[in-house]
């Protein structure tokens, strides 16, 4: 999720982490383990005036399969599951909106199972899990192809992804 959002004019900084769940500093081990309630999550932090909201929100629904309930492409479970974690009601409401308008969109054949949530504390995800597909551009580049992801976008949203 990273690499989408990384080069954009307006984003200062993603960094790959865990929230919404109970366990205070999660280690990776953790959260797959399915029992701290974490999600795997970045924090983006950008400048609304260059790179509105509403935009992180297009590009985050164009990098996910938001019908899937039970994680993505190749993982599975909680801790994969889709979310959007607001921190105030403009953007809890921002959020409902281009969920309910992607619903009705025609896009998908299933309903968006991807849910809107308050943030909670946000913990920042080991070093090797930063600047992942940086890091290891050929696993990052394998994983997107096998997991099927890349076709769902391609197959769902063309070359806009």
């Amino acid at each position: 999720m990273v690499k989408p959002f990384d080069e954009q004019p307006g984003i200062v900084s993603v960094t790959s982490g865990y929230t919404g769940g109970s366990t205070r500093n999660p280690t990776y081990q953790e959260v797959c383990s399915e029992t701290t309630g974490h999600y795997e999550a970045v924090q983006i932090l950008f400048d609304p005036e260059v790179f509105p909201y509403e935009k992180l929100l297009d590009v985050y629904w164009q990098q996910i399969d938001p019908t899937d309930p039970g994680g993505q492409f190749f993982d599975r479970g909680h801790s994969y599951k889709t979310a959007i974690f607001y921190y105030n009601d403009e953007q809890r409401t921002a959020a409902e909106k281009s969920k309910q308008e992607l619903g009705v969109s025609g896009k998908f054949d299933k309903p968006i199972a991807t849910v809107i949530l308050p943030a909670k504390e946000f913990y920042p995800a080991e070093e090797y899990h930063q600047d992942y597909y940086k890091k290891n551009p050929g696993h990052y580049e394998r994983y997107s192809h096998g997991s099927g992801r890349k076709a769902f976008i391609e197959e769902h949203w063309g070359e806009k992804s």
